[in-house]
């Protein structure tokens, strides 16, 4: 019998799928606000995977409280220094900026924009959101090609907006380590641009299903474009770009948080990128991206069942070599 009707495949959620703007992703959720005034993000660049055997935390695994073998994702993350403050007001059309405050040595970041010569304001009353203008240290990393640090903002939450602001002027034109911002076990979020893979066609980047062999001309294209209208609706599955979007992905987990990155570095290093010189997470899972690419950090927003913030219990991490021999 013929079938009438199927679910549509692949997700529209995420359409357009077009490239992204900027490899320096976005982000427009930020978790609630807790009891002390603390920056809720970090960044750095993807080194590579790798495996250890640690105790399964899950509760409800059936390996629960077992080693297990699972996969990790090495990020490398420098120190990152805060060049400015950007106060916002509330608005009808949303958040708009009130005022800024620079730091004086931010040299740095002349390559990356403009350098504000008017660098402090003083006597900022009346905002409703502060944010910290911090930017990455490309140069301290050998795996990473660019010297040009990434320009990004990142929330002041917690607190009261006075002692939000009173945090912020302390950490000014400072360098913020990952270790002021997450702990291990920790829940985080990861928001990065995928691997980009080029004009693809339907089956690879819809996972529609082969026409028939006996198919006029195609196999590997859609039946049909859809109703018979003056135009083609965007729902209709075809060709064009794939990879190279923002993607974010929720609830992973801090394993570790190291300064000696030649202790997780394989033998020949990581492939594509060589070898961790700075301080480095371990996170449970993969991470979107390729090696080398930005990945900025926040703490989970839609986590909300306990998994307890507690130092995983690593008892073996994979140092063999990648390359392969």
């Amino acid at each position: 019998m013929v079938q009438h009707s199927r679910p549509k495949r692949g997700s529209y959620g995420y359409s357009p799928r077009k490239r992204a703007s900027s490899e320096t992703p976005r982000i427009k959720s930020w978790p609630e606000d807790g009891n002390e005034p603390v920056l809720q993000g970090f960044a750095g660049y993807k080194a590579g995977m790798t495996h250890v055997l640690l105790v399964d935390y899950r509760p409800t695994s059936t390996t629960s409280g077992q080693e297990v073998v699972v996969p990790v994702t090495v990020v490398e993350t420098p120190p990152m220094k805060v060049a400015g403050l950007r106060f916002y007001e509330y608005t009808p059309y949303g958040l708009k900026t009130k005022t800024e405050i620079w730091a004086e040595n931010i040299e740095e970041l002349s390559k990356r924009i403009p350098i504000p010569k008017k660098r402090r304001e003083k006597n900022v009353d009346g905002f409703d959101e502060i944010r910290a203008i911090v930017y990455t240290q490309p140069k301290k990393i050998t795996g990473v090609p660019k010297k040009i640090p990434d320009l990004m903002e990142i929330r002041i939450g917690g607190g009261d907006l006075q002692g939000r602001r009173e945090y912020g002027e302390s950490i000014l034109g400072k360098e913020i380590k990952v270790n002021d911002v997450f702990k291990e076990g920790e829940m985080i979020d990861t928001i990065a641009v995928t691997k980009g893979k080029g004009f693809q066609g339907h089956v690879k980047r819809w996972g529609v299903k082969l026409l028939h062999h006996k198919n006029r001309k195609h196999r590997r294209m859609i039946g049909t474009l859809g109703p018979w209208l003056s135009w083609v609706r965007p729902t209709v599955p075809q060709a064009g770009q794939m990879g190279y979007h923002k993607r974010t992905e929720y609830n992973k987990r801090i394993l570790k948080i190291g300064e000696n990155g030649e202790e997780i570095t394989p033998a020949g290093g990581f492939p594509h990128y060589g070898i961790v010189r700075n301080e480095y997470l371990i996170i449970h899972g993969s991470v979107p991206g390729c090696v080398k690419r930005i990945v900025r950090m926040r703490p989970a927003v839609r986590y909300w069942r306990g998994v307890k913030v507690e130092k995983p219990e690593i008892t073996y991490i994979s140092t063999t070599s990648k390359q392969g021999v």
